[in-house]
């Protein structure tokens, strides 16, 4: 049997006071899966060593400059549509997200991000279908206030 291999994702699916869901522009210069920007929600791979929530932590203040969170509670673990290269070949992503909430709504982007923007979940749910399958943007579109 051919086994496959994937890296584990953090993802923080931050909602502000009013339930809208922050997504980021992802920089194009720095994508090397894709030729085309797409919007994705902040995150990154654990560091050895890491817990998830310092994962969390640490990608939501390089990546917004949000450094507190509200809230911090499971949403969904999938696989993405992405494969990320690795030597001659590729590894899939297995994507774990966390429903954030914060209190800024206000934003500090990396150069990683182009820019960004808050979205109604459903709205947000059709904008992140590049990345992430059906049983994510079903259940985040399913969101409500």
């Amino acid at each position: 049997m051919l086994e496959d291999n994937f890296h584990l994702g953090v993802k923080a699916l931050i909602q502000n006071n009013k339930k809208q869901v922050l997504l980021l522009k992802v920089n194009l210069a720095k994508l090397k899966e894709t030729k085309e920007a797409y919007w994705d929600i902040p995150g990154g791979r654990i560091q050895k060593g890491d817990t998830v929530e310092q994962t969390l932590k640490r990608e939501l203040e390089e990546e917004t400059g949000i450094s507190h969170i509200n809230k911090f509670i499971p949403f969904s673990m999938v696989l993405s549509n992405i494969r990320i290269p690795v030597g001659p070949g590729s590894v899939g992503l297995v994507l774990a997200s966390y429903l954030c909430e914060v209190d800024a709504d206000k934003v500090r982007l990396s150069s990683e991000h182009t820019e960004y923007k808050w979205f109604t979940p459903d709205e947000a749910a059709k904008l992140l279908s590049v990345k992430y399958p059906p049983e994510f943007t079903d259940k985040l579109a399913a969101l409500k206030g």
